[in-house]
């Protein structure tokens, strides 16, 4: 080498300072380097890195040093399949072990006869003859992932010491070759819908921030399309029936679709359709009605021949004018007045509908900014014991007072929060304000114990870094993870349950609890909930502001309570608005509840006094006391 140093060592230390940074992108600029340096220092001819894929079982050149500058067409050297290779190729499937070849010497080949195959490919690609081989596998656990090969084209004996610097090197390259398989399974997981193969929601939003760019052709035109009562076939047939169902769909979309469209599902039961090249109304409302015949067409599933009218929507945007999120709320929105309309059909939108999508632009355009420069701001609603009046924790609810929109509510943001990729920040606003007011209330309130409540989003609790941002903010604050509860909705839970139970396992280990929020109106099952680290349910409010007058409503508390009971979870009543409802949730042994009846929503100013009491008055309670109304809770069953 030019500094003198021509060691081994250097050498293996010098390719694993190159290799170490290597991505996809840099991949292949960074072999080739690697295998220049091979080719300088051990004085080979060329040096080649090859890649096994054993779905077709074959080796393929994915690199060499120098390149060959008349490469024949077909090379036969670029693609190899094993069942037809020579014994040399044919080896590289799944050798563990370097093979040697010096010339005419070969180490675990016969000289002449298995060697002559690849010394013919050899000549056939380069012209070179009479060479010496050395080929090191890549392998990554027990699987054969490639060869590292150095070809001289005269006799070359090679060295127990070079053999082992290649046999380091070749371990070097499989790492970064597996390291890159990882990174593009994440991409491919996060540009492509788990279960129909799609483009995800991300790739949607990528796709269209580019064709709506200022002087992109246009105007460019979308389709929403919402499948009707798929909850009915959920019901009728199972979730792997109406998986299958919704691959069939994607398939049909696919199908039916011009090849350049991208085609999207958002999630559930909703699909996009961006039209490649410009579209007027007239095109795109003809492509709609002819994709809505062909997805409403009748399937065979399990036995069944099932069908599903569809409700699309369409929206037309010019470049430079409106944003990829207004653009899918449009046809959100034409899409929904079809769905009031009786679905099935193909809604076009229209400037009548402009008010409610201007909103929503003026949202979307002002969120980041508000997240960033701490516009929002949290109020708290308290969690109360129903036979003491004790504050047993807060829930921390997000409001924006927007000029000129005035005070808004979480859900007038959230959901453009989720649809523009803001979802996380977001979270980690709330979960960070929240975690910090807590800390200062402790402060200020010496022996203060209660629990921390925190809405999470679907984007959040599938980040592969959530738990580590958890993790952080509790240090940060000096809280226990127990002082901290997040709340998930129960659609979440069953939407991608496996990447969920990761993502709550990693929390539990903190100590974080976790609460399934709404409790009774998704589809989670008890094999869901069994399977989960939940530690509270909390009834949705829908089930418990008519509790006294709905003996249905009251059915199905007593079934929620019950089953919690069963698991040893904890259950909330949400939406508590009427003494006669807290009669029939203390019957029922549902002792911890949030409502109007109990407590607002409260900025911490206004909250601070009622900590420092530690609990409210009751306002069914004629004294106040804490033995009020103790009948009412003969039948709790409270675990904890």
């Amino acid at each position: 080498m030019p500094d003198g140093k021509r060691t081994l060592e250097s050498l293996v230390t010098r390719i694993a300072a190159r290799l170490m940074p290597a991505d996809a992108a840099s991949h292949d600029r960074v072999v080739r380097l690697v295998l220049r340096d091979l080719v300088e220092f051990l004085g080979v001819d060329t040096c080649f890195l090859r890649y096994n894929d054993h779905d077709i079982g074959a080796t393929i050149l994915v690199a060499e040093w120098p390149p060959r500058e008349h490469v024949p067409d077909p090379d036969p050297l670029g693609v190899v399949y094993f069942h037809s290779a020579d014994p040399v190729m044919a080896a590289a499937q799944d050798m563990k072990e370097p093979l040697l070849t010096e010339g005419n010497d070969t180490n675990g080949l016969q000289a002449g006869k298995d060697t002559q195959g690849y010394a013919d490919r050899v000549f056939a690609a380069s012209g070179m003859s009479g060479v010496s081989l050395a080929a090191v596998p890549l392998v990554s656990g027990r699987i054969t992932t490639g060869t590292l090969g150095l070809v001289k084209q005269t006799t070359r004996p090679w060295s127990e010491e070079e053999v082992n610097a290649l046999t380091l090197i070749a371990a070097l390259l499989a790492q970064v070759q597996a390291r890159i398989r990882a990174e593009e399974d994440l991409r491919r997981a996060a540009y492509h819908d788990s279960l129909t193969g799609l483009a995800s929601r991300r790739a949607l939003f990528e796709y269209l921030d580019k064709r709506l760019e200022d002087g992109a052709p246009g105007p460019v035109g979308v389709l929403f399309l919402d499948l009707d009562r798929l909850k009915a076939l959920n019901d009728f047939l199972g979730h792997k029936a109406a998986d299958s169902y919704l691959c069939r769909i994607a398939d049909r979309l696919s199908e039916g679709s011009e090849s350049d469209d991208l085609v999207a599902r958002l999630g559930g039961d909703e699909f996009v359709v961006v039209l490649s090249g410009p579209s007027s109304p007239a095109e795109a409302t003809k492509r709609a009605e002819v994709l809505q015949e062909v997805v409403g067409a009748s399937v065979a599933l399990g036995g069944q021949t099932v069908g599903r009218g569809v409700s699309v929507g369409v929206a037309l945007g010019t470049p430079g004018q409106v944003g990829s999120a207004t653009l899918l709320s449009r046809a959100d929105q034409a899409m929904m007045v079809v769905k009031r309309q009786g679905g099935n059909g193909v809604g076009v939108f229209t400037d009548d509908m402009n008010e409610k999508g201007d909103r929503r632009t003026i949202i979307e355009m002002n969120l980041r900014t508000s997240i960033d420069d701490d516009h929002l701001t949290l109020e708290y609603q308290p969690e109360i014991d129903l036979r003491t009046g004790m504050i047993l924790g807060v829930e921390a609810l997000v409001r924006w007072n927007h000029s000129p929109l005035g005070l808004l509510q979480p859900g007038e943001f959230v959901e453009v929060a989720e649809s523009t990729n803001l979802a996380g920040e977001l979270g980690e606003w709330v979960i960070t304000r929240a975690c910090a007011q807590l800390a200062g209330w402790k402060r200020e309130i010496p022996g203060l114990r209660i629990t921390m409540s925190v809405n999470v989003s679907p984007v959040q609790l599938v980040s592969l870094d959530f738990d580590a941002t958890v993790k952080s903010v509790l240090r940060r604050y000096d809280l226990e993870g127990s002082e901290l509860c997040l709340e998930i909705t129960e659609n979440v839970v069953v939407g991608d349950l496996q990447r969920t139970r990761d993502t709550l396992r990693r929390l539990e280990r903190l100590g974080v609890r976790v609460a399934i929020d709404d409790f009774g109106t998704g589809y989670s099952s008890l094999g869901h909930l069994k399977s989960l680290p939940v530690d509270t349910l909390k009834i949705d409010r829908g089930f418990v502001q008519n509790l006294d007058h709905s003996e249905e409503d009251r059915v199905i508390v007593d079934s929620i309570v019950g089953l919690a009971s069963s698991f040893g979870l904890r259950v909330v009543a949400e939406g508590v608005e009427s003494t006669g409802a807290v009669r029939e949730l203390l019957d029922l042994g549902c002792v911890r509840a949030q409502g109007f009846l109990l407590s607002r929503p409260a900025t911490p100013d206004r909250l601070v006094g009622m900590l420092r009491a530690g609990r409210i008055r009751l306002p069914w309670s004629p004294e106040g006391g804490v033995g009020a109304r103790r009948s009412m809770a003969r039948r709790c069953r409270e675990p904890f």
